[in-house]
């Protein structure tokens, strides 16, 4: 017999399917919020030519700015994001029961009500419309107009 051989990095491990990897380095795979990306320094704070502050001023500003935002996202995250993505999680998956127990449901049975409603309709429409168009087109058929012009 063969010996065999068991490497760890190999072996095949069976996924959670309700977990997936998560990406730590590309967070927007999806590009949702790119817009947000965009906001920097020089997109909010800008200084046309002839109005310039002093040097150290501008250099200031733009690491105060730069700085303060990079942080003040960071504590926001930190504070703020565990409770937020608990209240988008479950409102997602409120929406998500909604639309599965109640609005399919509901559409579905509308559609096999309306084709009900809609052959009694067609039906009537056939019995009753359809002959009274038909008299109409012979009597409006055989009328008969003619031009002529009068000196």
């Amino acid at each position: 017999m063969a010996e065999e051989r068991s490497d760890p990095a190999e072996r095949i491990i069976p996924k959670d399917p309700h977990t997936k990897e998560i990406d730590l380095v590309e967070r927007d795979p999806r590009r949702v919020n790119e817009d947000v990306v965009k906001v920097d320094f020089e997109d909010v704070i800008a200084e046309p030519a002839g109005t310039h502050s002093f040097d150290g001023v501008w250099k200031t500003s733009y690491t105060s700015f730069t700085v303060s935002k990079y942080w003040c996202y960071r504590l926001l995250s930190a504070v703020l994001g565990i409770p937020l993505a608990v209240l988008w999680g479950f409102l997602f998956a409120l929406i998500s029961f909604c639309h599965i127990w109640a609005v399919v449901p509901c559409i579905k049975s509308y559609l096999i009500e309306i084709q009900c409603v809609g052959r009694i309709y067609s039906l009537c429409i056939r019995t009753f419309c359809d002959p009274l168009c038909e008299a109409l087109a012979r009597v409006c058929g055989s009328v008969r107009v003619s031009l002529r012009r009068e000196p």
